[in-house]
């Protein structure tokens, strides 16, 4: 079963419907709105399909356009090129730049060459719809609301949500990961993962620096909520009448079981993807630096290793082995890891590796004990070999030392 691209939004269900809640007839309005667009995606098919001569191959040159309150994408109109001039539209430079520096984070740390590691072409649509609270990958193009102005506000002003949504195409271009149950949950909190290693790389902070948030920029100045979601602290980006409290565990104790259904959220995708995304934290912490480096580079060499049904114990495995490839075995780096899986409940199987599909040798903690490892059989079999041609010549008789 592969994952349906397009009903990947930054804003989960469950934060849209608590909104229906609201006293407040704008906000009510503004979430139906939005819930109802966003089922309707589902249907968008025949765009997306329009969209494919836009989005095909192209060094990931921008292009943002302007909808101009119009639901229709292919109507929307030309607001800025990568050759072009910046535009007078706030939101379109942002965009633009949000598109920019996620491309770029990709292609000097991750040596990928866009979101499809051919080039593919990055195109943003903003000012869709009015009031619109979301923005989403469509599995072609990024598009962005304005929020309603009394809970959200513009999507384009969070470099995390850009990235984010980005890095759902990253997923469907590696691993695929079907967007269901854990699977799903491990889609969403890949995306998290590399939302927020942008947002540091772009502003070089530390792992002990960064804020660790998902989507701090997109409420206004009113609303008591640090976020949508939290990587150090999963159920505590928000906590308050209006909307709610983060229902994201941290730990498998807590595991939420829902339903495989759209009102289930495709069994907690948005709410289970705490557990993996606290894993990427506590790693990264405990190796500390900058958590792109090397925490980055394992989880995008697990994800790319991964396949479309890979669940978190999987996943666990997969990070500890290429933690063993990429730094060694019982490296700093991979009992990070173990680490880290362990601070929410999964216990790590895999068996040590320091070569890509092979066992290291028993005993042998880094390439150079490999190596000297098969020198020394080298030497065992060259003697072996000298002790044979010695029989021969020797009527059977072991031939004299050298």
């Amino acid at each position: 079963m592969r994952q349906d691209t397009t009903r990947q939004c930054i804003i989960p269900p469950h934060v849209l419907e608590r909104l229906l809640e609201s006293d407040d007839a704008a906000i009510r309005s503004a979430a139906m709105t939005t819930l109802l667009t966003t089922a309707r995606l589902r249907g968008e098919r025949e765009v997306r399909a329009s969209l494919v001569r836009l989005a095909a191959t192209g060094q990931g040159r921008r292009t943002v356009f302007d909808c101009r309150k119009s639901t229709s994408l292919p109507m929307c109109s030309l607001a800025r090129s990568e050759d072009g001039p910046p535009s007078a539209d706030l939101s379109v430079n942002q965009a633009f730049d949000g598109l920019g520096s996620t491309r770029q984070f990709y292609q000097d740390v991750l040596e990928r060459n866009s979101i499809d590691d051919r080039g593919m072409r990055l195109d943003g649509y903003v000012h869709r719809g009015v009031k619109y609270n979301n923005a989403f990958w469509n599995g072609q193009v990024m598009v962005f609301g304005d929020g309603d102005g009394i809970i959200f506000t513009d999507f384009t002003a969070s470099l995390d949500v850009i990235a984010h949504e980005l890095t759902h195409g990253v997923t469907e271009h590696t691993a695929g990961l079907d967007y269901h149950n854990q699977s799903g949950a491990l889609n969403e909190s890949m995306s998290d993962v590399m939302g927020v290693l942008v947002k540091q790389w772009s502003l070089q902070q530390t792992a002990d620096q960064a804020d660790w948030l998902i989507g701090a920029d997109i409420f206004t100045p009113g609303i008591g909520a640090d976020a949508l979601r939290s990587l150090k602290a999963p159920g505590q980006a928000y906590d308050n009448k209006l909307l709610g409290k983060d229902p994201q565990p941290a730990h498998m104790r807590d595991y939420v079981q829902l339903p495989d259904t759209d009102d289930g959220d495709n069994g907690g995708v948005h709410i289970n993807s705490g557990i993996p995304s606290k894993a990427f934290y506590l790693t990264a912490v405990e190796i500390g630096g900058y958590a792109w480096e090397a925490a980055g580079r394992i989880w995008y060499e697990s994800l790319r290793a991964s396949t479309a049904t890979t669940e978190f114990q999987a996943f666990a495995d997969t990070t500890f082995s290429k933690a063993g490839e990429l730094y060694g075995i019982d490296s700093a780096e991979q009992q990070a890891v173990q680490a880290g899986w362990d601070g929410v409940g999964i216990t790590v199987t895999a068996e040590p590796t320091t070569m890509r599909g092979s066992a290291a040798p028993t005993g042998t903690d880094s390439v150079g004990d490999v190596l000297r490892h098969l020198a020394e059989m080298s030497a065992s079999i060259d003697a072996l070999r000298r002790d044979l041609q010695g029989q021969a010549v020797g009527g059977g008789r072991p031939a004299p030392p050298a």
